[in-house]
């Protein structure tokens, strides 16, 4: 496994590489075409905020398995792109909170006593006592746009400052509200009640110009805003028309829509307190991200655990090593269906899987992804745990998990449903000895067989003489029987033979196999 890091982290990250056997190359700077040039060598690409992680990049990164951001937002990152091309991306929503709550809170007080001008006045021999009047935050009611891991933090020290504070935010819980001790409100009785107002939340479509011409025209006159989250969450020109004509007090902005922002209306006046994306910018948090991405892209590539994925369920580190037969089984299981299904041309309408026994007791979001991989990359390609789940929704597949825990002659079993406009097939397999997939029953016909590199699956009609002249069809062509499986529904009724090959099967004899009497199907698989 090779990495790149391409932004300036932390050497102790580099260390962390090569302690757990990962070759790592360190090259900050690089220009876009360099990187494209070289990124075709390496597994994994660690970045903060300045390297921009394209379609184009990414096109030119056939081995890339996994993008690393040392930080929460992924802006420079073309995350579709990524997800189409199944490379995980993730990042570190947990290394930089306590920074980037303080600096808002920061910039609150700033806002609120007018610190940096009064800084500057000072030091430019004037003493303006009398100009700088500010106000307190003691009783003021502050309203969290975002109450996640960053917006909790905020919440908490406000009220440490005897701050009233409510918070919107459509993934907080009236539980969590009260834990925290925050009111739960809508939108726009927050920005009609609030004093300061403070974002945090991702940038998207959704959230895009949350703080609108529209939104600011209905906040408080003498209301201040902060945004230490994201550019783009503000109308930046309508909230220069606000605070030109004094309906809004003041705003602190550490984030813009367009960065680096050398040039902008606001820096203009005087009632706005302005920095450098610096939200993040101490040396604890720079520490603490790029430890965090390092491991996490490590544990990924060493082990397939998956932490803090923007596209992909996450498995961890203790949870990896039990899942990984589990999920074998259930791409194996995919695989075959996939390939039945293209043998007999079918458009999958829908995707079932059925848990049971010990299996229903685990993370099934992976083991789900790892059978639609299966399932889908006869029929398309390359397709991966990443993208799979994506891919499906795109083509309309209905996805259904449902868990049994009970367990009957099997400790554990996946069943497998592939519905399409023509036919419904199940397969079902389990593990022996927890960690050897084996298949158990297909279309309802018990047929217990390992997985082989290369097989032929045949159904057919459970007449005397049929297993002779297969056999000896197989035996003139040269092709070695490795193993032979067989079951039936009833005696004369519908038949399985499953045999296990010791290489791929040629055209030619698979063409003959199927002008065998009684064949009804006859197909090569390969896993």
């Amino acid at each position: 496994m090779k990495v790149l890091i391409s932004d300036k982290l932390s050497p102790a990250a580099v260390q962390i590489f090569r302690d757990r056997g990962i070759e790592v190359d360190f090259k900050p700077g690089l220009s876009p075409a360099d990187l494209r040039a070289i990124i075709g060598d390496y597994d994994g690409l660690a970045v903060r905020s300045a390297t921009k992680v394209t379609r184009e990049l990414m096109e030119a990164a056939p081995k890339l398995k996994v993008v690393g951001r040392a930080g929460i937002g992924v802006d420079n990152v073309d995350v579709t792109t990524a997800t189409a091309r199944g490379v995980v991306v993730m990042n570190t929503p947990f290394g930089n909170a306590i920074t980037t709550a303080e600096h808002a809170i920061a910039m609150m007080f700033a806002l609120a006593r007018q610190l940096p001008d009064a800084s500057v006045s000072t030091k430019a021999g004037k003493w303006e006592k009398n100009r700088f009047m500010g106000v307190e935050l003691f009783g003021k009611t502050l309203g969290l746009i975002g109450c996640g891991n960053i917006g909790s933090i905020v919440a908490d020290r406000a009220l440490g400052l005897k701050m009233r504070v409510i918070a919107f935010d459509p993934f907080l819980s009236e539980k969590r509200a009260v834990e925290i001790g925050v009111e739960k409100v809508e939108l726009n009785d927050l920005i009609a009640r609030a004093d300061f107002i403070t974002l945090h939340t991702p940038l998207t479509e959704q959230t895009r110009n949350v703080i609108s011409r529209d939104a600011i025209a209905r906040m408080k006159k003498g209301a201040r805003l902060i945004n230490c989250a994201r550019g783009g969450l503000v109308d930046e020109t309508a909230l220069y028309d606000a605070l030109k004509s004094g309906h809004l007090a003041g705003a602190a902005l550490d984030v813009f829509e367009t960065e680096p922002a050398t040039d902008s209306p606001l820096f203009t006046l005087d009632n706005v307190v302005c920095t450098p994306h610096l939200g993040a910018a101490t040396a604890e948090a720079q520490e603490n991200v790029a430890l965090q991405v390092a491991d996490q892209m490590a544990d990924f590539l060493l082990t397939g655990a998956v932490s803090n994925a923007i596209n992909m369920p996450s498995v961890s580190a203790e949870e990896a090593p039990r899942l990984k037969p589990y999920m074998e089984l259930a791409r194996l299981l995919g695989g075959m269906a996939g390939q039945l299904t293209v043998a007999q041309d079918g458009a999958i309408k829908a995707i079932r899987l059925e848990y049971e026994g010990a299996v229903a007791e685990l993370n099934l979001k992976p083991l789900t992804a790892a059978a639609l991989a299966g399932v889908l990359t006869p029929l398309m390609g390359a397709v991966n745990m990443v993208n799979a789940p994506v891919l499906a929704k795109q083509r309309d597949i209905e996805v259904a998990e449902t868990t049994v825990e009970r367990s009957g002659e099997y400790q554990t079993l996946i069943r497998l449903t592939v519905v399409t406009d023509r036919f419904e097939r199940s397969i079902v397999g389990t593990l022996l000895a927890e960690n050897k997939p084996r298949l158990v029953a297909i279309k309802g016909i018990a047929v217990e067989a390992d997985f082989a590199p290369h097989m032929l699956y045949v159904t057919n009609k459970d007449k005397p003489g049929f297993i002779g002249r297969f056999g000896m069809a197989l035996a003139d062509a040269g092709v070695n029987i490795a193993t032979f499986h067989l079951g039936r529904s009833a005696p004369g009724g519908d038949a399985i033979c499953l045999v296990g090959l010791d290489g791929p099967m040629p055209d030619g004899v698979l063409a003959g196999v199927r002008e065998l009497p009684l064949v009804v199907q006859a197909t090569a698989l390969a896993f």
